[in-house]
């Protein structure tokens, strides 16, 4: 039987960027679905507080090469490629000057948001979707971390719900704790519809900019929601919860519940329709 296939996409993992204690989860979910007979790929930005040379990143050429569209300007995508060092499977990075190399994630020194974050986002999440279609590996489950991705679950049910690569596709969208207190700007919206083919009415969920407001429009078309722990904004639990289209479920950081989630893979499959509270 063909292994099912499994994309982590998040800004952070351990060891490369450990914002927050999910980098380490997502860590140990990756190395334990690889350990459970899944196979497994990794995509996260290659920011520039990661150390090339310690980790062993190297260019993939024949996936390097796309440009990625960002409110009418086209950006070069360069690819990436490491083995995560406690496992036997592939970490890709997305590399671009403009959008990653900065030695700061999402502030600068005076912990200032970047007024171009909500560019960054959405080069992160066209760029992470474009990979998978160079690939041409179509993951049965995609499991999307937190805000910066948050666009890739509608994008892929929208935009690229065409794509062959997509066609058996479940997605994940795990929710953290607050991440952001700062809103993306005013003209996030705009930049957005000049960036991709959905339209203002898909977009219109996004228009809030704030961290409550991304994790509920992230929710909204994914298959399955992950609460991650417990101090979770309240109105983004509520929010997710009145939707009855998708399993929502409640994630404590320990052995059991990273096993849960792995063992829900097995459950997730093309056919699955059924509603569930």
């Amino acid at each position: 039987m063909q292994k099912k296939k499994v994309l982590y996409i998040s800004h952070e993992f351990e060891p490369y960027n450990n914002e927050t204690d999910m980098s380490a989860v997502l860590n140990q979910l990756a190395v334990l679905s690889n350990t459970e007979g899944y196979e497994v790929r990794c995509i996260m930005p290659r920011f520039g507080t990661i150390n090339e040379r310690r980790h062993k990143l190297h260019e993939v050429v024949r996936l390097s090469g796309i440009n990625i569209t960002v409110d009418r300007e086209d950006y070069p995508l360069i690819i990436k490629v490491a083995s995560l060092p406690n496992a036997r499977l592939q970490m890709y990075f997305m590399d671009n000057e403009d959008m990653f190399k900065r030695k700061r994630l999402f502030h600068d020194a005076d912990e200032n948001f970047f007024e171009d974050n909500d560019e960054r986002m959405i080069f992160f999440c066209k760029g992470a979707i474009e990979t998978v279609k160079k690939f041409g590996w179509p993951p049965d489950i995609i499991f999307v971390h937190g805000w910066l991705g948050s666009l890739i679950p509608t994008l892929i049910k929208k935009q690229f719900k065409d794509e062959p690569v997509f066609a058996d596709s479940k997605v994940i969208f795990s929710i953290p704790k607050n991440t952001i207190k700062e809103k993306l700007g005013k003209e996030f919206i705009p930049k957005l519809l000049n960036s991709t083919s959905i339209s203002e009415k898909i977009a219109e969920p996004f228009k809030a900019g704030d961290n409550a407001g991304l994790m509920k429009a992230g929710a909204k078309h994914a298959d399955v929601v992950y609460l991650m722990g417990s101090d979770v904004d309240k109105s983004i639990v509520s929010g997710v919860k009145a939707t009855k289209s998708k399993k929502v479920l409640k994630f404590q950081p320990d052995e059991d519940d990273i096993a849960s989630i792995v063992e829900l893979y097995g459950e997730l499959s093309p056919e699955e329709e059924e509603e569930v509270d």
